[in-house]
């Protein structure tokens, strides 16, 4: 594989560059160069900025309002993106639910919901992972009932989500549901859409190590969901699960996010002291673990690029999906294990007090910079990365199942 950019593949990155130099807006850049997280509020304005460029999905098909764009170039997007510190863009919109609408949805459900997750007017959330239903996830027990009266066919829902992301905030959530309790626990699985505002949701918050609301409960209780919202046929949903965790697997791997932060972790060697008085790039041990993850990221992003590609020609995500997960998720660790050692005594414990470091216009030492105030959230916000989304014993069961025929 030919790593170097061909003259139109830079021409597109310089395209790129200036448009998130003209465009990103001062005060979440400012953010994102002093180590502070990013609000929802900032993640809606991006994504709505993205959209009038005609840049809201870059992997969607161009018929349902995507880019177009080959794998090479939303490589160099995500990229871009993640040098500059831009918002994220979120995922359970536009990469996880959007392609299972796109495959497996009705015309009247393409019609309607596709639009408003690409023009940020929907924020959607996921609910998967039940207490006792995270990595076996066919366990499930949220049932759903249909039933018929004047208002029309419905389902009845009741029962418990657990480890969702930013539902707080969500104007839907995709569920899966039992709605058959015969045969293969699989196949008594339905996929629903439910909107948010629906009596009977409750939200709960968890509290995470990092000190945020990252992640909640969601309860329903006797909540009623028209069966028009479901997609695809009913137990059929576990099929049309699986196909949504490939392609949130792959999204894990997060290329673009890593290369930035290895970026920041070199820049921070150079700067801090190692106990024999010179900078921690000059230590051939932390050396050797700096180069040794950047291998590896390396190597992952070329699996990335031929994951991508291979999308791009209407193949689901396969294993190999499970093969980023899994490097994906140990890299980003790995590089907020090194910055935390790096910065030795100044790892600040707690998000909230790096934060308010953050918000300094001065460095607080010559090695301290205030973007490295929020480095210690990082790490721990990350310990979760090898758990969601399919934990890594379940990501080499898969690997071994399918690949290696074990």
């Amino acid at each position: 594989m030919n790593l170097d950019y061909s003259p139109e593949e830079q021409k597109f990155r310089d395209e790129v560059r200036s448009f998130i130099n003209a465009k990103l807006p001062a005060d979440i850049r400012d953010r994102a160069q002093t180590g502070q997280r990013g609000s929802h509020e900032d993640i809606i304005r991006w994504q709505k900025i993205l959209f009038e460029k005609g840049w809201g999905a870059s992997s969607w098909p161009e018929e349902f309002g995507g880019t177009g764009w080959n794998a090479v170039q939303r490589h160099i997007f995500d990229d871009e993106c993640a040098e500059a510190g831009t918002p994220m863009q979120l995922p359970f919109g536009l990469k996880m639910v959007a392609p299972v609408i796109m495959r497996f949805g009705n015309a009247a459900q393409k019609a309607y919901y596709l639009p408003r997750i690409i023009s940020a007017q929907d924020w959607w959330c996921q609910g998967y992972s039940e207490p006792g239903a995270g990595s076996d996830l066919a366990s499930l027990k949220t049932r759903a009932v249909r039933g018929t009266d004047a208002e029309g066919e419905h389902y009845i829902v009741n029962g418990q989500k657990t480890w969702n992301t930013l539902g707080q905030y969500a104007d839907w959530i995709f569920c899966l549901v039992r709605t058959s309790t015969e045969g293969r626990q699989q196949e008594g699985i339905s996929f629903l859409l439910i909107n948010m505002k629906t009596p009977g949701i409750t939200v709960k918050p968890i509290i995470m190590l990092d000190g945020e609301h990252e992640v909640n409960e969601v309860w329903f209780d006797n909540v009623r969901v028209p069966v028009e919202n479901r997609i695809g046929e009913e137990n059929k949903g576990w099929t049309y699960a699986k196909f949504l965790l490939g392609h949130e697997r792959t999204g894990i791997a997060g290329v673009g996010r890593s290369k930035s932060a290895l970026r920041r972790l070199k820049a921070l060697a150079r700067r801090q002291l190692g106990d024999n008085g010179k900078p921690l790039i000059e230590d051939s041990r932390f050396r050797d673990r700096i180069a040794q993850v950047e291998m590896e990221l390396m190597a992952l992003e070329i699996t990335n690029l031929k994951v991508i590609s291979a999308e791009g020609k209407q193949h689901a995500p396969g294993p190999e999906a499970s093969m980023l997960k899994i490097k994906g998720s140990e890299i980003q660790q790995m590089l907020t294990e090194l910055c935390m050692q790096a910065l030795g005594p100044y790892a600040l414990p707690w998000l909230h007090d790096g934060q308010d470091l953050a918000g300094s216009s001065q460095p607080l030492t010559e090695a301290f910079a205030p973007r490295d105030a929020g480095i210690s959230g990082s790490y721990f916000n990350v310990r979760k990365t090898t758990i969601y989304g399919g934990s890594t014993e379940v990501q080499k069961n898969i690997i071994s199942q399918m690949i290696l025929g074990l």
